[in-house]
């Protein structure tokens, strides 16, 4: 019996299963910074404001001065985001906000709604500035979705991380690999009851070496993606860089081909329940989504505290969690 259900290539959005409702993969060359955030290269040739060129090495996507994503709401999901290299400045309409990278993550539940901005800073001015980051948007079943927003930030030292013998190294930033348990994920999510069998890993597998993924239950959805390497198999099944593998519920040992191979691993039991999604809202219902439009019109989720629609920290702001009850939480010193 064949492990893999299906294997689809991987464009900017990447398909996913249901819990999961897609995953974003921001990999941007960015140059050095112009010493006030933004890139110290010319923008004639960008189109500002809906910067998507696939054929750039990097973009501002909706940034005019500095890359990223400007004030905008949600409701009804949840946005997992971590980032491998770089930097990504936050803040909310609740009025927390906080700059994380090198490994952090980010969990955010939109609940009833609230609005976010996600700016990526360019802090170095005579080096480039990569960034490498996973936004995945998790699903909210219908009992959550009015759920009051959260904001959390996970930093890289804290992440549970497993190294097999073969030296393969598992991030576990949600669910359980082997003995290695994740950090506590955020009190509405789908992902806080172990019945639901959140797993996202990043494995990266050393060449011609190989590591077990176990199936958490025979009802959950599977997702494997290669998104650096030469290839591996599953199985015995290959699958190769930028493509996804739909898992079949079985056990499965994937191995290495002659480089290192890096993949991203989400699984999770469904949610059965309608899905509409329209914008940055997921409901029920169409009539949900036109509600959510009306809330957000009218009341703006809150509103927005800051001055700016694209804010960012000072150029000399180190890693940093700020909450609207005005706790501070910083990486934990070495």
């Amino acid at each position: 019996m064949s492990s893999i259900k299906t294997i689809k290539p991987l464009t900017f959005h990447w398909p996913t299963q249901n819990p999961f409702l897609f995953c974003a993969h921001h990999e941007d060359l960015y140059p050095k910074g112009n010493g006030d955030l933004g890139p110290d290269a010319s923008l004639l040739h960008k189109n500002l404001g809906n910067d998507f060129d696939l054929s750039h090495p990097w973009k501002m996507y909706y940034g005019k001065k500095i890359p990223g994503f400007p004030k905008h709401p949600h409701r009804g999901f949840e946005t997992v985001t971590l980032v491998l290299e770089g930097f990504v400045d936050h803040f909310d309409s609740a009025g927390a906000s906080g700059r994380y990278g090198k490994g952090d993550l980010q969990w955010m539940t939109a609940g009833s709604g609230l609005q976010h901005a996600e700016m990526f800073p360019l802090i170095e001015t005579d080096k480039p500035n990569p960034l490498h980051l996973f936004q995945i948007w998790l699903n909210l079943p219908k009992s959550k979705k009015f759920c009051n927003p959260f904001f959390k930030m996970f930093w890289h030292e804290d992440i549970p991380k497993h190294k097999t013998s073969e030296g393969v190294n598992i991030t576990v930033y949600a669910g359980t690999y082997e003995d290695t348990y994740a950090l506590t994920p955020a009190p509405d999510s789908w992902a806080r009851d172990p019945k639901n069998h959140v797993n996202i890993f990043i494995i990266e597998i050393p060449p011609n070496q190989s590591c077990q993924i176990k199936t958490a239950s025979m009802t959950s959805n599977r997702s494997l993606y290669l998104y650096k390497g030469d290839g591996v198999s599953i199985n015995g099944e290959s699958i190769f860089e930028d493509q996804v593998a739909y898992l079949e519920n079985q056990d499965i040992l994937v191995k290495s081909n002659h480089k290192s191979n890096f993949l991203l691993y989400l699984e999770g039991e469904p949610i059965e329940e309608p899905i509409v999604q329209y914008g940055p809202f997921v409901m029920n219902t169409e009539a949900e989504i036109k509600q959510a439009y009306d809330d957000y019109h009218e009341t703006q989720f809150g509103g927005w505290p800051w001055e700016f629609t694209d804010p960012v920290h000072p150029n000399k702001t180190k890693r940093i969690a700020k909450y609207a009850d005005g706790t501070i939480n910083e990486p934990p010193k070495a």
